[in-house]
């Protein structure tokens, strides 16, 4: 995935990696279908509606935290154990610093 490392310069690129969904679109669907069907059949099966409540809570909680993994992942192997003598190095820890700063944004947030 490619983003604009200098923003104004009217280049057309992808989203950055902090502004990409943590979630896939399909997978949040997911979720809240059976969030909803947890909450429709609370009459007739209120325990059952709870636990499958707070099943759907875990899953996307996890859901969640491994894309937050995954994200930190991506962003760590863009800048570590590299040369930090040169020029470019130098603009790579500028841009992974900015997207870092993005996704704790975002994060902070939710």
């Amino acid at each position: 995935m490619t983003y604009d490392a200098n923003p104004g310069t009217g280049a057309t690129t992808s989203a950055s990696p902090s502004e990409a969904p943590l979630i896939p679109q399909g997978e949040r669907d997911k979720l809240a279908l059976r969030l909803q069907q947890a909450v429709n059949t609370f009459v007739d099966g209120p325990l059952r509606a709870v636990e499958e409540a707070d099943s759907v809570f875990e899953e996307a909680a996890r859901c969640l935290t491994d894309a937050v993994a995954e994200r930190r992942g991506l962003l760590r192997s863009a800048w570590a154990g590299k040369d930090r003598e040169t020029e470019a190095e130098t603009e790579e820890l500028r841009v992974a610093l900015r997207t870092y700063r993005e996704a704790t944004e975002r994060l902070l947030r939710m």
